[in-house]
């Protein structure tokens, strides 16, 4: 709840309200506790009394639940119980601005992102590849930019990786070696990930950061995304809200500390952002929460232990709820108390057996002062929420979606020339001019074949000529040795048997030449 006077009241304790210092907002904070303490409670509290201060949130969805945000609250008598203790004569119950998100686009507006916007590192973390693997798709970006290719969906990487794997060799010498075993198991992680339904989120167009930092009638707009589908498959869940993170840290200007924050990022289930997470994914993470707060942005993460967050990550968490812990054996209880002694102790009773033994909607406390320096931890009942406690109908949803400033911007995908159709009509160009190359070839070896064939024909018709020519002349020496009779006319009668057979010589040579030249013409 937010009014000017009591500033973001978000819980009361025996010495009087508990409010977060719109200044220190930015400071990022942590909501903790088991399942079923009133986490969801807390949290759509808290968004909901940024969103009264003018300051737009990012929540994800887990079982439908938050989406009740978007309409007014109702007086019950748990609530009319703590009107009193809560200083709140009536109510003012109200629905905040809301928009519905879905990565799938089935429960909200739709968001992508594409391949080069994610970047190699996270696109390894999402596939799950290992050093070796992460290195040569690392490569294969690299000569994608060099190439200026653009790698915007599942197509186009899968084009790259296989353009890469087939000119290995001319870049082994300049980026190390490029084994086609780790091109076809990136290729196996990418079939998964689509699998899981990652290949509609990357496409277009992709998601406007800016989107996110809207103001409707002086109200920040809460952007809930519907992720009960989503986390079914963490990996993606966590690295798709990292990713967002990344966007946010990148796109946005420096603005220092301000009065309120500028946008509010609560990442739910947390934990999964760090499991199975590389040590240097990890330390970027912390250099983006330990930065983003330059410019205007905090960030909650909500998970069941405090201990579920690194220890570097965790200090830089100022404003911080936790609901009840359950220990029941020696490693429960020694989480407990290690998450005891990350508060600022309370003299009047001891932290660790309170976290034990806190009802539904009770929670210790700790906010940032003024100067930025941790309150000491109250035993706290948390406020309850203006607005509605529970998801609302599949109909009211469809029409907040419907009348919403973004409705059809990002509903139908974009598939411009990217990588994949630019090495397509490469590959189309190579096999032509191949196909063209071989046709020549095989062309010039039959007109070879046919000359060669018209050449022997030739020295036969020559070969005969002259056979029948020393035939003839032969016959009439053996004739004029028998008979004993010479032969006045011998050298007439020679001369004209030559004349006969080069004449039968030329005109077989002529016939052939003939048929060849009208074969040829026949065939053309």
């Amino acid at each position: 709840m937010y009014d000017k006077e009591k500033g973001l009241y978000i819980a009361h304790c025996e010495n009087g309200n508990l409010t977060i210092s719109g200044k220190m907002a930015n400071r990022h904070g942590l909501i903790a506790g088991a399942t079923g303490t009133g986490k969801t409670v807390s949290l759509q509290v808290l968004a909901e009394s940024f969103a009264q201060a003018g300051v737009p949130c990012f929540l994800a969805d887990m079982k439908g639940d938050l989406s009740g945000i978007a309409k007014a609250g109702a007086l019950s008598g748990f609530i009319e119980k703590r009107l009193k203790e809560f200083g709140i004569d009536k109510p003012d119950f109200q629905a905040c601005p809301v928009r519905f998100f879905d990565v799938f686009g089935q429960q909200g507006h739709p968001m992508r992102s594409t391949i080069s916007q994610m970047g190699p590192q996270l696109l390894s973390r999402l596939l799950g590849l290992n050093e070796t693997q992460d290195g040569v798709l690392n490569i294969v970006f690299r000569i994608a930019d060099e190439k200026g290719l653009l790698l915007i969906d599942i197509k186009d990487l899968r084009a790259m990786l296989d353009y890469v794997s087939k000119h290995s060799k001319e870049y082994t010498t300049k980026y190390g070696n490029i084994s086609s075993q780790t091109i076809g198991a990136i290729q196996r992680a990418i079939l998964q990930l689509e699998n899981q339904g990652a290949d509609k989120f990357f496409a277009e167009p992709s998601f406007d950061i800016y989107d996110l930092l809207q103001q409707e009638n002086g109200k920040g707009v809460l952007n809930v995304l519907a992720t009960d589908k989503l986390m079914l498959q963490p990996k993606l869940y966590s690295t798709f809200l990292l990713w967002l993170l990344s966007e946010l840290y990148s796109t946005l200007p420096e603005v220092g500390d301000l009065d309120m924050p500028k946008f509010v990022f609560f990442f739910d289930e947390a934990h999964t952002l760090f499991e199975d997470t590389s040590k240097a994914l990890i330390d970027k993470i912390e250099q983006v929460i330990r930065l983003i707060r330059s410019k205007g942005v905090g960030i909650y993460f909500i998970t069941q232990s405090p201990t579920d967050i690194p220890e570097n990550i965790l200090a830089q968490l100022g404003n911080r709820i936790q609901h009840a812990l359950r220990a029941f054996t020696p490693k429960e209880q020694k989480a407990v108390k290690t998450v005891a002694d990350t508060f600022r102790a309370n003299p009047n009773f001891n932290t660790q057996e309170v976290i034990m033994n806190l009802e539904i909607g009770e929670a210790l406390v700790s906010f940032l002062d003024e100067k930025g320096s941790p309150n000491v931890v109250e035993k706290a009942k948390i406020l309850f929420p203006l607005s509605q406690i529970g998801a609302i109908s599949e109909g009211e949803r469809n029409d907040i979606i419907k009348a919403s400033r973004i409705y059809g911007k990002y509903d139908k995908t974009i598939d411009r020339e990217s990588a994949f159709e630019v090495l397509m009509e490469s590959d189309n160009a190579v096999t032509t001019s191949n196909t063209t190359i071989t046709k020549e070839k095989e062309e010039k070896t039959s007109s070879k074949k046919q000359q060669a064939g018209l050449g022997s024909k030739i020295v036969k018709a020559i070969i005969t000529a002259v056979t029948g020519t020393l035939a003839t002349l032969l016959g009439t020496i053996i004739s004029d040795k028998v008979t004993g009779k010479k032969n006045k006319s011998k050298t007439s009668a020679t001369g004209k048997v030559v004349k006969n057979a080069t004449s039968a010589a030329t005109r077989t040579i002529t016939r052939e030449l003939t048929r060849d030249i009208l074969g040829n013409l026949t065939k053309k």
